[in-house]
């Protein structure tokens, strides 16, 4: 069962995008990150597919999850709290509010811990599809949402902008995972 939470989160971990603009504004180089993740970015959308078309689940469960982080990006807020600049780097504060599907993570995993003989296959062992599954409708309900503070670095490389890499704490935030 943990391995099947690992294997989720390196696919969550894993969607991402670089930005690079010839903005005057490291904040606009933000706004334009949020931005590809709320407009569902073609850019975003590819990174998506890659990564579930790399994990061992259903093609119903990849559609299912493809549906759910869409559902999240689209619904994804900000507010830039403070861009600060100091030469050549930047970092700009930003409060996102998304989804939790952290709690519902969680929760997930206390009910199957609790609960093993609904999650065995014919072979009395634990199935990961019905694991899947059952997290899957559990992620469907959530209603619940949570704010994350991001600090986002750039660099200004050749008078442009650049986001440097998200760390994976960024983007477990980002895809509502983050567990504080």
């Amino acid at each position: 069962m943990k391995k099947a939470l690992i294997v989720f989160l390196t696919f969550i971990f894993l969607v991402g995008c670089t930005v690079a603009t010839t903005s005057s504004s490291p904040t606009k180089v933000v706004e334009r990150l949020l931005g590809k993740y709320q407009s569902l970015n073609e850019e975003v959308i590819k990174q998506l597919n890659q990564v579930l078309d790399s994990q061992n689940i259903t093609k119903e469960q990849k559609k299912e999850y493809r549906d759910l982080m869409k559902k999240q990006y689209q619904n994804l807020t900000y507010n830039i709290k403070k861009e600060t600049i100091d030469d050549e780097t930047a970092v700009v504060s930003v409060e996102i509010e998304v989804f939790n599907f952290a709690k519902a993570n969680n929760e997930t995993e206390v009910y199957v811990s609790g609960h093993e003989e609904d999650f065995l296959d014919d072979n009395n062992q634990l199935s990961d599809v019905l694991y899947q599954n059952y997290k899957i409708d559990q992620l469907k309900n959530v209603k619940e949402r949570t704010k994350y503070t991001l600090d986002l670095s750039l660099t200004k490389e050749d008078d442009i902008w650049k986001l440097d890499e998200l760390s994976d704490m960024e983007r477990q935030k980002i895809h509502g995972l983050y567990d504080l």
